[in-house]
């Protein structure tokens, strides 16, 4: 219980600025944010797991949600239905570091006793990158996914049978981020490969394979579409300029100089430096207090010293500029964007190695009562590091309630790496009206020279009559009245999972404009335009293939609970008298 609530003192600290002085505007929080209330509009209009975020490109909508793993989104969405979105990244924050305390303290307990595991945990969720996330980043996928990684470190390592934990925490890893999914899998091949060759182990590594692949199995709802959809989408952005491993090693500047390729403005050039540069404090230190930890922990004897000091030293190795190769050439290693990113492991590598240096040894009362204070302190030096230095203020326009006005008035700007191919994202305009009558298909068509608030011409529209019977994130339906043939333009991207009928009949074939949305030829008179999102076949094999890998999780739980069952009958009998 005093463990419980030491953590839970903790995690207050830590999230003590935003409770004091309001939600940091990191630069992933609108993202998250704009998640959040998309999906609860979704399930208003009795979407349980919508595809398409309606909200975005001002309107016209992104397929957002095939790509972006849907734990975060739901967490914090379940969250703002029950209280006020002002209080619901406070919320989140809190619930996702108490998680990782729990995790991480339940992954040491397994070699240390529970005041090490308890402290180590603590020393482990607000380590310094962890307030970085929180208070600058507002990376809230990748503070969640700091929960699983201890998991996987566990089920990976442990003695007994562990495939369905392990299978569990892998797929909670790729349902929660992406990157992180990819650093825990290199992750557990590393630490079990050493762990088999070092202890004659070779189980270990055929649990990691089965726990891989079955992980991966259970997430594939999500994975498949989002694999195999990835040609629909300008998805290369997401590893562009400013955004690739190349661009984000510690130590290291980028320069505009000879690569006018870089996005935006050069404010965006400035703002990534700054952030290189106070990352590679954090990556400076947690190197030290992993060499320092490793150095302390050499001599304790532990099966597990080895393997996280070989991980520890791999990490530290993979922020040096020389290691670009082994970011080339390891399958989705680049994917990861940012080296620095794998900080998320080397602090918990680095708490996990101060556990085992603390060790098994005997805790008095007053030796638990200096460690508690000297977590206090450490957390409250953390949280004022987060507030003076990671803090990031919030404009005027930026603020928590402004996001959710904008939101369920004008919607958003899209993503660049969600804009379906080949459209022009910066070309839609802001407050298209959902239905226009067109004389050309590519009429009023945007740019990105042109005002980006609409207007309408007179000369490239026909009038007519249009009566919106439905207008939901995945059913549209407008019956439209014109007197000469023409294009009806719906505020709605273009996507291959639309399916759209124009009186019945479906329309296999729509030209494409400059803008992206979706240009619909219809003759003179009355016509019913209607547009359905349609479960695409990929998705269907990927429920296929997650309730395959489902069955055969309950089949293996149900083995190995009876092999658990088993050694604890037989230490059992061992410890009965015998009085023969």
């Amino acid at each position: 219980m005093r463990g419980r609530l030491l953590l839970l003192a903790v995690v207050i600290l830590a999230v003590l600025p935003m409770a004091v002085r309001g939600t940091p505007c990191g630069a992933d929080l609108d993202f998250h944010l704009q998640n959040w209330l998309e999906l609860t509009r979704s399930w208003h209009q009795g979407i349980a797991y919508p595809a398409w975020d309606a909200s975005a490109n001002w309107g016209a909508g992104e397929p957002r949600f095939v790509f972006y793993p849907p734990v975060t989104r739901f967490l914090g969405a379940v969250l703002g239905t029950v209280m006020p979105w002002t209080w619901t990244p406070l919320v989140f924050v809190a619930l996702a570091l108490l998680a990782a305390g729990w995790a991480f303290r339940r992954m040491a307990r397994e070699w240390v006793d529970d005041p090490a595991a308890t402290l180590a945990a603590c020393l482990y969720f607000v380590n310094p990158y962890m307030m970085f996330l929180i208070y600058e980043r507002g990376a809230l996928a990748e503070l969640l996914a700091a929960a699983w990684m201890p998991l996987v470190v566990l089920n990976g390592l442990r003695r007994r049978p562990a495939v369905v934990p392990l299978a569990v925490a892998i797929a909670l890893l790729w349902l929660t981020d992406a990157p992180a999914a990819v650093m825990g899998c290199y992750l557990l091949a590393v630490l079990v490969i050493v762990a088999a060759l070092a202890e004659r182990r070779w189980a270990l590594l055929g649990r990691a394979a089965v726990g891989m692949g079955l992980g991966a199995g259970l997430a594939a709802f999500w994975m498949v579409p989002a694999i195999r959809e990835q040609r629909w989408v300008e998805i290369w952005r997401a590893v562009g300029p400013l955004m690739r491993v190349e661009d984000s090693f510690p130590f290291w500047t980028v320069r505009l100089t000879g690569a006018p390729a870089y996005p935006g403005e050069p404010g965006d050039l400035i703002y990534h430096n700054h952030v290189l540069h106070t990352v590679s404090w954090i990556v400076g230190a947690l190197m030290l207090a992993t060499m320092l930890a490793a150095w302390r922990a050499r001599r304790k004897r532990s099966r597990v010293w080895l393997p996280l000091v070989v991980v520890g030293a791999a990490i530290c190795g993979l922020q040096l500029k020389w290691s670009e190769p082994v970011w080339r050439m390891a399958p989705k290693l680049a994917y990861v964007q940012f080296a620095w990113r794998w900080m998320l492991a080397l602090g918990m590598v680095a708490a996990a190695l101060a556990a085992l240096a603390m060790g098994r040894s005997v805790w008095t009362r007053r030796a638990t009562g200096i460690g508690a204070g000297v977590a206090l302190a450490f957390a409250c030096a953390m949280a004022a590091l987060a507030g003076v230095i990671y803090w990031q203020p919030c404009e005027a326009w930026d603020t928590v309630r402004e996001q959710v006005a904008e939101v369920s008035t004008t919607g958003f700007a899209g993503t660049d790496e969600y804009t379906p191919e080949p459209a022009e994202l910066a070309a839609v305009q802001i407050g298209l009206p959902p239905v226009r009558v067109l004389r050309s298909a590519d009429g009023e068509g945007g740019s990105e020279a042109e005002d980006e608030n609409w207007s309408p011409d007179a000369s490239a529209e026909i009038p007519a009559q249009v009566r919106v019977e439905r207008w939901d994130s995945e059913d549209r339906v407008a019956a439209v009245t014109a007197p000469a043939a023409g294009y009806v333009v719906l505020r709605l991207m273009e996507y291959p999972a639309w399916e759209v009928l124009c009186n019945g009949v479906e329309v296999h074939q729509r030209p494409m404009r400059p803008d992206g949305l979706m240009a619909i030829p219809v003759p003179a008179g009355t016509n019913v335009i209607e547009v359905r999102w349609r479960m695409p076949g990929d998705l269907r094999a990927g429920i296929a293939i997650s309730l395959g890998a489902l069955a055969v999780t309950l089949a293996l739980g149900w083995k190995e609970r009876r092999v658990r069952l088993g050694e604890h009958d037989r230490n059992a009998d061992r410890r009965q008298p015998n009085f023969a």
